[in-house]
């Protein structure tokens, strides 16, 4: 007589029958909707944001002012809508044509999905006694004691459920009694199949176009031609605001975004109702880090370091060669060291906002014959202000000073789209910055309401490059 144990046989799965799936809306496609929707949000999120810009709502937390973005910009508003619905025009044709190779979205199989994790679950336990008498338990004796819990005397016992049996009919029309599965393992294959396996999928798919985009990106900006020839276009944004987050060379739009996204999303594997989810909030995000606002309640700018603020120094002269991350988390900058490490930038930020303030006020002059006197006046303030609370902001010495040298020699190279002259206004703007600190040193540095005003700043940028928990992620604090 043989003493081989024969594993208990399995429930049988169900049958199903495929269907087509019903679109999402009528008369629109699931695969044209899949390409729309994010080309809306886009859209939709941009003039948010654009409309309390021109509005000027909440203005305290701007990370730029309406005069940096007329004077520091290399590139007129209408000038990045034509380049953004280009991309875009480019994304849909393409994302059509592949869809046109998917097979057909069905329905109707989803039971057989959800009792197919059950049986996995099922033959899983059977490693349960096993593990068990590595720590010296007797998974059947235990299981007996727990007669009254058969769920879990089940469970112990390797996946055993004597008492868990259906009757189904045979194809001779005869009855059998078979093996069903149990209520937790029915639940927790639901669980599997609805929630867990798609959250997985969904995180794949946020690595894998983080890890496209970050090593791409970077690519862009060590290879001078590759900088010169594509993305420097993009670079003609020092001030960023929310719709100018695609505005890229045609080619660059098609490699970075578009065949970042697709690639992302055959990995991971998602159907395309997933792939509205992915495009949609992947477009969002990519709108978010270039508004140019630190909103303290923007759910997008708490869950990830990688926002607003974080974006918005690489968009800088001195950090254009840093914070290569995009569009979702900063891992790569951390682990490869190319996050910004210069400190606090919110004298930085006020520099480049007195700066801009008083070449406005210059064209004024130019265009409305406003009295030299009043000028002189203006600048005269704007110049005690400068060197009241900014000056210079020196940059820690090594790796972030390196970074900054790298930054600008960057910009310097990319004569095309004016960079020696940025390097040029700086320049003046930290001259007069300077002198101006020497014609006040018997004055009291600051005022509390010069103080206030950078402080707020200070806060702002704080916040804004802070992630959840108080800490800075991929920064050096100078305090």
């Amino acid at each position: 007589m043989s003493n081989v144990t024969v594993p208990p046989a399995l429930p049988p799965l169900p049958s199903y029958t495929l269907h087509s799936r019903p679109p999402l809306l009528p008369l629109v496609p699931d695969n044209v909707l899949l390409l729309l929707l994010p080309i809306a949000a886009y859209w939709v999120f941009s003039l948010f944001f654009h409309y309390i810009d021109i509005n000027d709502y909440w203005s305290q937390y701007r990370l730029h002012t309406p005069a940096e973005v007329l004077k520091r910009n290399h590139v007129s508003r209408s000038e990045v809508v034509r380049d953004v619905v280009i991309q875009q025009v480019i994304q849909v044709i393409v994302g059509y044509l592949i869809s046109l190779t998917d097979p057909e979205d069905t329905v109707g199989k989803e039971g057989y999905d959800i009792a197919r994790w059950a049986q996995r679950l099922r033959l899983a336990q059977r490693v349960v006694p096993r593990l068990l008498s590595f720590a010296g338990v007797n998974s059947i004796m235990l299981a007996q004691k727990m007669g009254s819990y058969p769920q879990l005397a089940g469970l112990l016992s390797g996946g055993v459920y004597p008492t868990f049996h259906q009757t189904v009919s045979a194809v001779t029309s005869e009855k059998m009694l078979v093996p069903t599965f149990t209520g937790w393992e029915l639940a927790a294959a639901k669980a599997l199949y609805w929630v867990i396996v798609p959250a997985l999928q969904f995180t794949l798919a946020i690595v894998v176009v983080d890890t496209w985009q970050y090593f791409l990106h970077r690519a862009m900006h060590m290879n001078q031609w590759l900088y010169r020839t594509f993305h420097s276009r993009h670079h003609r944004l020092y001030v960023p605001y929310a719709y100018g987050a695609l505005y890229n060379h045609p080619f660059e739009g098609f490699l970075l975004d578009t065949l970042g996204a697709g690639i992302a999303y055959m990995v991971a594997g998602l159907s395309p109702r997933q792939g509205m989810w992915f495009f949609t909030c992947s477009t969002i995000k990519t709108v978010d880090d270039h508004c140019g606002y630190a909103l303290p309640w923007d759910p997008l700018q708490k869950i990830t370091s990688n926002n607003a603020g974080y974006h918005d120094i690489h968009h800088q002269s001195w950090g254009i060669k840093t914070n290569f991350s995009q569009p979702f988390f900063t891992f790569w900058d951390r682990w490869l060291g190319t996050a910004w490490t210069g400190g606090d930038v919110s004298a930085r930020y006020e520099r480049s906002r007195k700066a801009a303030q008083r070449q406005v006020e210059r064209s004024e002059v130019m265009n409305n014959d406003v009295p030299t006197s009043e000028l002189a006046s203006k600048a005269t303030s704007g110049a005690e202000l400068v060197s009241q609370s900014v000056l210079e902001p020196k940059i820690k010495s090594g790796k972030a000073a390196k970074q900054a040298r790298e930054s600008r020699m960057q910009v310097l190279q990319d004569s095309a789209n004016g960079g020696p002259e940025v390097l040029v206004k700086e320049t003046i703007e930290e001259k007069e910055a300077t002198a101006a600190v020497r014609r006040s040193t018997r004055r009291s540095l600051t005022s509390p309401s010069q103080s206030g005003s950078l402080k707020s700043l200070k806060d702002k940028m704080h916040n804004s490059l802070h992630g959840r928990g108080g800490t800075i992620i991929g920064l050096e604090s100078s305090h």
